[in-house]
């Protein structure tokens, strides 16, 4: 491959994340009209969103009501299984203890994310939790569109501090 179509494939690349991305930032700003933390996150499989989801864990009360964990039980039930293995996962922002288990468990393919969780994440934040030895290996890759991810994060919580 010649540089030229190595820019061009690196370009493409970036405009599926982008798509993708832009995708869970919808999610996202849903779960702000609920007075949800806006986090919102994509399934995607042979390049297809199969699920869609924002937070709902205040409305619903559910303690796995988070963007990503709601997202892989829809992709689930749409593809039959448990098994996630040949899906990439698109979410706002970095995924929690809780999240990254379920996608180490369900055998997700690779996680994108936007801003990082400087209290919560454990791609890189808190922890690589990814990085363990465990059964499945789940690929990372972060700040994918983080500054509109970030502007949403920061709006909501200078909304509810100003309640």
């Amino acid at each position: 491959m010649n540089l030229d179509q190595d820019i061009i494939m690196k370009s493409q690349e970036n405009q599926k994340k982008y798509k993708f991305m832009n995708a869970a930032l919808k999610e996202a700003k849903k779960a702000a009209l609920k007075d949800e933390v806006p986090v919102g996150a994509v399934v995607v499989y042979k390049d297809e969103i199969i699920a869609r989801a924002h937070n709902l864990r205040e409305s619903k009360q559910i303690i796995h009501g988070h963007a990503e964990f709601l997202a892989m039980m829809k992709a689930a039930k749409k593809i039959g299984s448990w098994r996630l293995e040949d899906c990439e996962i698109y979410v706002t922002m970095e995924p929690c203890p809780m999240c990254a288990g379920a996608m180490i468990q369900s055998r997700v393919k690779k996680v994108y994310y936007g801003v990082k969780d400087y209290k919560a994440g454990v791609a890189e934040s808190v922890c690589q939790l990814f990085d363990l030895p465990f059964n499945h290996k789940v690929e990372t890759e972060g700040l994918i569109l983080h500054e509109e991810s970030e502007k949403l994060i920061k709006t909501f919580f200078k909304r509810l501090r100003n309640k």
